[in-house]
């Protein structure tokens, strides 16, 4: 019980901060803008800092449920009587602790008129104890079918914006990219069936732990990595965020990749002690040491305190029933 107490206080400290940290890093705008060009067919080939000015207002930022009524709680109205289009975030006090998108926001098209809806998740690794293209499947159909009377009222339904969800899976075993999509099969006859088959898309980016070396295959998967991969320094992330994509270093993903880079070290110090710790505690018991010899012996080879050779004692220790 003590463990899984400390386990879960240390998730709540160190790991959601590196998960917000990530998701704040992932949803700048430049950022954002690079992705899109090399995921959506519409912007590939464009200039991404043109693309960057097409994503409209700020990204929403682990700020929308994906609740039934939530995503869009009440169809909202401007005073002239046009609808407010962007997504609505009111009443969030009544969504505390429910489940969000990591990033959602709207970008236009090139006629300056259409818009698309873009949901971006980061994903530490592929879920084992479900299929994560379910929870995509999911995700997406929530962002088509909280538009009605937010992008679009009653029956006109020619006016559903389309929606892509990006998946960012990390800790993968090779790099990878998929797009899911809706394809017609004409099994008896043909016939042309009015409607768009690319409302809903869904993709997949499987992200290896080793950061790829340059290459146009591995534009994305480079970039990406350059943010999330493990065993860079900071300076090493921005100056392949810099130099090889012309990405401005604003003080924000300054920052960002600081606090990731700290916070993924501290994660990991405290994995490796922790490890330590225990191996120490339970040699300790099948030698027949005491808790005080224990308690000793955890200080002298960790260099800790009491306090902290105390609540090591306490996680890893013999339990009582």
């Amino acid at each position: 019980m003590h463990t899984e107490v400390h386990n879960a206080v240390t998730a709540a400290d160190q790991g959601t901060q590196y998960d917000e940290s990530a998701k704040r890093l992932l949803g700048q705008k430049s950022i954002l803008a690079q992705i899109l060009v090399r995921t959506v067919d519409e912007f590939k080939g464009m200039n991404p800092r043109y693309v960057e000015t097409l994503i409209e207002g700020e990204p929403y930022i682990s700020r929308i449920p994906l609740e039934p009524g939530l995503t869009n709680p009440e169809a909202m109205r401007a005073k002239s009587g046009q609808r407010i289009t962007g997504l609505n975030t009111e009443n969030q006090e009544h969504a505390e602790g429910l489940v969000r998108f990591d990033i959602v926001f709207y970008v236009r098209m090139k006629d300056g008129l259409s818009q698309i809806i873009i949901n971006v998740e980061a994903q530490k690794d592929e879920p084992q104890r479900y299929g994560i293209l379910n929870r995509a499947v999911f995700y997406v159909s929530r962002l088509i079918s909280s538009q009605k009377e937010r992008d679009f009222e009653n029956t006109e339904y020619d006016d559903i914006k389309r929606v892509y969800s990006i998946w960012v899976c990390m800790n993968m075993e090779e790099n990878s990219l998929s797009h899911i999509h809706l394809v017609k099969d004409d099994l008896v006859g043909y016939h042309d069936w009015r409607g768009k088959l690319d409302l809903f898309n869904i993709v997949m980016i499987g992200l290896a732990k080793k950061l790829p070396k340059q290459g146009e295959q591995y534009e994305l998967h480079r970039l990406l990595g350059a943010l999330f991969a493990e065993g860079l320094t900071a300076g090493e992330r921005l100056n392949i965020i810099k130099e090889e994509y012309d990405i401005p270093i604003e003080q924000t993903i300054e920052q960002e990749v600081d606090v990731m880079c700290n916070l993924s070290q501290g994660i990991k110090e405290t994995g490796i002690a922790e490890g330590r710790a225990e191996e120490i505690i339970e040699t300790g018991y099948e030698f027949g040491l005491s808790e005080q010899d224990i308690l000793e012996r955890l200080q002298k080879k960790l260099s800790i305190s009491l306090q902290k050779a105390q609540e090591y004692l306490l996680m890893f220790g013999k339990r009582t029933v």
